[in-house]
Parts: structure tokens; C-alpha cells; sequence
């Protein structure tokens, strides 16, 4: 699969580097940020950004790029072509490097303590940041194969950071959609746009959604202008429109803000606990990463405590009942298991339970489960 892959990407970076090249007029090295940027802000005078990069060169990071990326094609190319170079180098041709030739398998290491939120993290392989939202992403967790006669089960918590603000902020409206089991992104474009929710359409949903993720990490209203192509004044006017009709909300973030600047640290359901020590910084850049953070980590926090103990649980019933299924993988907010063709549905109804009921909340916990003879198709 990988070596296949390899081939396709290839010919697709060969194909981008000749685009590129033509739109600029001549040949120079696309993974060089000066010649870059000599390209695009000298030769094409395209409009340069305010920031500067490493020693003093105008800087071509990926947010100054996107900036460009819809009004001139060579930044979107550029874009394109770091993308497939990247997952190239990083997975498509280092993985098979790693197989261990005893097992004939890829095996990561998992880190409890290398992540602040509490999470796992993954290295040597980083096995947890393979895209998925992207075409050569799912492409590459296709690689991933169960054995013959065995089968990939997937487990994933549904959005489970806005089921935390549902019940810490105990917003009434926000409760009642989960409890009602609606669309969450649909309600709040509804509630924030003053539409009738058959009216939504995909463009609201999306701006709706990434008001409601802004929450949950902490985006300003300039970050939301950045995401969304839009003005600092309409993400403002986004954000003031969610807390007029989730004022439950405004009143958690702000409660929380206040008590970590009092206890200096931040706490997750289960009462772990994050120093904060920056919250009462006189820096203003500090201070506000501070706040995000606290108001990120009892969400962020909480969710790495839940999906831990049903680790947990579903390892105890793995070993107490004897089944033959085995637990992979722990990517963020979603647990891969492998498991033989004869157990695998039951697999899933197993896991599935376990996960949603680790802990009593005020809205429901749901878990997406999935089967397939790898990993892509049983997302």
C-alpha cells in the first residue's frame, strides 16, 4: 500500500514543482523559504506579510500562504506540495522503515505524561496525527491492515469537548441539544444566524462549527476571522450572537477564568489539576494564552480522564472474559482495537457501552463505532 502510495505521490510533487514553476516564471527550490519568498514577494509582487520569519526573511509559513491562497494559485500549490512532501517523508516512506522484523508490525510508543491536557501522546512513529480529513490521509491509514481473519473495530467519542461545556457550563440550550440528540453544529447556526434549522445550510454549519470548537480552544475573534475568510468585526458579531443565546456559556468561561486567577491552576472533573502560573501575567500575549488554557484544559483535560478509564474498563473486560480482540491504538478521542472476524460486532457493542458509560453526565456520552479490514474503511 505504502510503496504504491509513494509512487502516486511522486508523480503528484512532480507535477505540482512543474505548475509551480511555470507560475513563477522559472525554476528555483520550492523547499527553500528565501528563494520562496524572493519568488512571491519580489519577482511576483505578491502582497508581502507584516511579520518577518527566521533571520530577518519574509516569512512563508503556512498561515501567511493561506492568507494568499485563494486569490493567487502558486501559494495554494505550495501549500499542496509541503502537504504531500510532508506526509511523505513523515509516513510513506519512513513507516516501513520501522517495521520490526520480529513481529512484521509498526509498533509506537505512548507517552501518559508527555502531553499538558493529560492526554497520550504518540512518538516513533507519532501514530495520532495522520490526517483524515485530507484524501492521501485515509490513504495512508488504508496501510494499516488487519491480520487474515481479523478485523479493524474503531471506538470514538462524538464531540465530546462540547458535551463538557454542556455539563460545566450547564447552559440550558446547549444541554437540550445533546439531550435531544440534534445536530449540535445545525442548533447553534440556527440560534447564532436566527434561522430555522431546515434553512441551514453548509456554509452556516461550518461557521457555526467553528464557533462552537472556538469555545473550546480558546480562539479569539481574530483566530475566527483568520479560519473563516471573514472580518474581525463579523467574528465578532458571531461571538457576541453565541453568547446572547448561550449565556450559560459566557457565565462558565468567565467563573472559570476568575477561580484559576485566584488557585493558579486549572482542574478537570476528576479533579487533576494544571498549574496555570502565567493567568495573572502583566504580559498581555501571556495572560490571554493563560486564560485559553484555562478554560481549555478542564474540557481538553477531562476528556483524556474519561477515555483513560474506559481504557481501563474495556482492557479488564478483555481479559476477565477472555476474548480474543486486542487494544491497538489510543488516538486522541478514539480507541482502534484488533479483533477476529467472529467477535468483531460484539467488539464494538462492548467498547461502545463501556466508553458511554465511564461517567454520569448531564448530557449523554455517544461513541461512533466502526469495522473494517483496515483502518480508513472502519472510519
Amino acid at each position: 500500500e505504502l510503496g504504491q502510495l509513494s509512487v502516486k505521490m511522486d508523480a503528484e510533487l512532480q507535477e505540482l514543482t512543474r505548475s509551480i514553476h511555470a507560475l513563477a516564471g522559472r525554476e528555483f527550490n520550492i523547499n527553500s523559504p528565501q528563494q520562496l519568498g524572493k519568488i512571491l514577494f519580489e519577482e511576483l509582487n505578491l502582497p508581502a506579510p507584516v511579520k518577518a520569519g527566521k533571520g530577518k526573511v519574509i516569512s512563508t509559513a503556512a498561515d501567511v500562504l493561506e492568507s494568499l491562497a485563494d486569490e493567487y494559485p502558486i501559494a495554494r500549490q505550495v501549500l499542496d506540495y509541503r502537504a504531500i512532501a510532508k506526509l511523505k517523508g513523515t509516513y510513506v516512506d519512513a513507516l516501513p522503515a520501522l517495521v520490526n522484523p520480529l513481529t512484521g508490525r509498526v509498533h509506537t510508543t505512548f507517552n501518559p505524561a508527555g502531553a499538558a491536557t493529560g492526554r497520550l501522546s504518540s512518538n516513533n512513529p507519532n501514530l495520532q496525527n495522520i490526517p483524515i480529513r485530507t484524501a492521501l490521509g485515509r490513504e495512508i491509514r488504508a496501510a494499516f491492515v488487519a491480520r487474515p481473519g481479523w478485523q479493524i473495530v474503531t471506538a470514538d467519542y462524538s464531540q465530546i469537548e462540547l458535551r463538557l461545556l454542556a455539563h460545566f457550563s450547564k447552559d440550558a440550550l446547549l444541554t437540550d441539544a445533546f439531550r435531544k440528540n440534534e445536530d449540535i453544529h445545525t442548533r447553534t447556526a440556527a440560534e447564532v444566524f436566527g434561522v430555522p434549522p431546515l434553512m441551514v445550510d453548509a456554509d452556516l454549519r461550518r461557521n457555526a462549527k467553528a464557533v462552537n470548537f472556538g469555545f473550546v480552544y480558546g480562539q479569539t475573534s481574530f483566530g475566527l476571522a483568520a479560519q473563516l475568510g471573514i472580518s474581525r468585526k463579523e467574528a465578532d458579531e458571531y461571538i457576541k450572537a453565541y453568547f446572547a443565546r448561550y449565556a450559560g456559556v459566557r457565565k462558565y468561561l468567565d467563573a472559570t477564568v476568575a477561580e484559576v486567577r485566584k488557585t493558579g491552576v486549572s482542574k478537570t472533573l476528576f479533579g487533576r489539576e494544571r498549574p496555570i502560573p502565567d493567568i495573572n501575567s502583566r504580559n498581555p500575549n501571556a495572560r490571554g494564552f493563560a486564560e485559553r488554557t484555562a478554560v481549555n484544559t478542564p474540557l481538553q483535560g477531562t476528556a483524556a480522564d474519561l477515555i483513560k478509564l474506559a481504557m481501563i474498563r474495556v482492557d479488564r473486560r478483555l481479559r476477565e472474559e477472555n476474548w480474543q480482540s486486542v487494544m491497538l491504538l489510543q488516538v486522541h478521542d478514539e480507541l482502534v482495537f484488533e479483533s477476529p472476524e467472529t467477535e468483531s460486532a460484539a467488539l464494538a457493542r462492548m467498547v461502545k457501552q463501556e466508553m458511554e458509560s465511564v461517567r454520569q453526565l448531564s448530557v449523554p456520552l455517544l461513541v461512533e463505532t466502526g469495522i473494517g479490514a483496515n483502518w480508513r474503511d472502519a472510519k
